[in-house]
Formats: structure tokens, C-alpha cells, sequence
């Protein structure tokens, strides 16, 4: 599921985490996509130069 979020294998699926399958989801679907962060991150900064 992470790499859908570009994140790397077993972020919060890792078996030692003990995150159920819906805990896995709900962290995941709460999350911010870096790929997304850093893109919105240089578009706010070029805009303030």
C-alpha cells in the first residue's frame, strides 16, 4: 500500500507494527503524500522570491 503514497515497503504495514489492516488504511489515508508536499513546498516558494 505505501508505494501508492511513494513510500518505502512496510512503512506502517510492517508485521512488528501489529496495525490491522484498517489501521494501516486510516494512517496511510491521513497522510500527506511527499511527493505531493514537496511539489506544493516549491511552488509556495518560488511565488515568495
Amino acid at each position: 500500500m505505501e508505494w501508492l503514497m511513494g513510500l518505502p515497503a512496510h512503512w506502517v504495514t510492517d508485521p512488528t507494527l501489529d496495525l490491522p489492516r484498517t489501521g494501516a488504511l486510516r494512517v496511510l489515508g491521513n497522510g500527506v503524500v511527499p511527493a505531493q508536499a514537496a511539489t506544493a513546498l516549491r511552488l509556495l516558494l518560488r511565488h515568495h522570491h
